[in-house]
């Protein structure tokens, strides 16, 4: 397999920034569409994927894509599908569905007819009638979208979220990837001190140690695609060498994280030491109305309240203004703040430069980028050796 078709998937907003990221990565050959990137590569391009991969959900092997307006045309052209060149004999190949504005609307017939047509096809492979399905697990989903169906393998198993660092779960998480986007939008960069006023159990402040110090997300994680026959152990243990080699863990970094909770700076604490970036993060129970610096320039970035539940949003509002009172006097700083209140910036009382519609889950946000200046460039040290005002020859 020189050439595989893969699809990966993003929540809605940040579909471009996991477009970048596989730029980045080298996957040129892509086509960005709502909510999926869909790109080519090889073996090891699933390997290399799944572990640097910040922003995306998962990567799915796309096996096959076509119309079908009825389950005999589902049946067939499932069936007609190479299943038998991923799924083994022993395989549990287990069927998810979903459909969207499509004839075939019933989830769990797409399901069970995909399941009998993947069945019969390594009927013809395997010449067996029975499969006990006690092997490694190839999850496969039908996808249909105005009667296209879609039929992919999840190659990353748990979500791509889930970087193995966050064991424990406080009040209102932010999931890793979308602290990834919020970080990978903004201008932040490891030569910039960060701060985040409301960083929960530490999401923000231990993903942006993570690019900071150019640490494969997925470095410390498995993949289900690990116990594939079909991707070879040695692509495994060479792609996560090489991700090894490019991190730089003694890279220093200033990062702060901050809030009023206890508890959650408890969980925080704990994060950061499961990520393996305790070292470079500050965290200190302290209320917004305290925020203070001693830093000219940086970047405030935070995941605020947003009063979903019935009788927080006067309580949501006020902290805004208060925020606003705060923050908007560190005129040298640049602040990034996500809220689903769609009266944000008037409570903050300051209008973004930019704002970009994003998901929080299922919540709809916008993401308001307040731009300051950018800090002016360190002028180069002379070597200690060479006093100043002496040239080279």
């Amino acid at each position: 397999m020189s050439k595989i078709h893969l699809i990966a998937t993003s929540a809605f907003g940040i579909e471009a920034v996991v477009g970048r990221e596989l730029r980045n990565l080298g996957y040129e050959d892509q086509s960005v569409e709502n909510g999926r990137v869909i790109f080519s590569g090889d073996e090891k391009a699933i390997c290399k994927t799944n572990l640097w991969l910040r922003t995306a959900e998962r990567v799915l092997v796309r096996v096959g894509e076509f119309t079908a307006l009825s389950f005999e045309e589902l049946f067939e052209k499932t069936k007609a599908l190479p299943w038998d060149e991923w799924i083994p004999e022993n395989a549990e190949f287990p069927v998810e569905g979903k459909s969207i504005n499509s004839k075939l609307f019933s989830v769990p017939d797409c399901q069970a007819i995909v399941k009998k047509a993947v069945v019969e096809k390594l009927r013809q492979k395997y010449n067996r009638q029975w499969f006990d399905e006690t092997g490694p697990r190839y999850v496969i989903e039908i996808s249909l979208l105005k009667d296209v169906a879609t039929l992919t393998i999840d190659t990353s198993g748990a979500g791509l979220h889930k970087r193995g660092y966050r064991k424990l779960v406080g009040e209102a998480p932010l999931k890793e990837t979308l602290a990834s986007a919020m970080l990978l939008i903004s201008r932040w960069n490891k030569d910039r001190v960060l701060i985040d006023p409301f960083c929960g159990t530490g999401t923000i402040p231990i993903e942006a140690a993570l690019i900071g110090r150019n640490i494969a997300p997925g470095l410390n994680r498995e993949f289900v695609s690990e116990q594939w026959p079909s991707i070879p152990k040695k692509l495994w243990t060479e792609a996560r060498e090489e991700a090894r080699n490019m991190s730089v863990p003694e890279r220093e970094l200033i990062i702060h994280g901050y809030d009023i909770s206890e508890d959650a700076i408890s969980l925080a604490r704990y994060h950061t030491k499961q990520a393996g970036v305790e070292d470079c993060i500050h965290l200190q129970r302290r209320a917004v109305a305290d925020l203070s610096t001693k830093y000219k320039y940086g970047v405030i970035m935070c995941n605020p309240p947003y009063g979903e539940r019935l009788g927080e949003i006067k309580e949501v509002e006020k902290l805004y203004k208060q925020m606003g009172t705060v923050i908007r006097p560190l005129d040298t700083w640049s602040y990034y703040i996500i809220s689903s209140h769609p009266e944000f910036e008037r409570l903050f009382g300051k209008r973004a430069d930019k704002k970009r519609k994003l998901y929080n889950g299922r919540i709809q946000c916008n993401y308001y980028q307040y731009f300051g200046p950018v800090p002016p460039r360190k002028k180069p040290e002379l070597p200690a050796e060479q006093p100043a005002g002496v040239k080279n020859d």
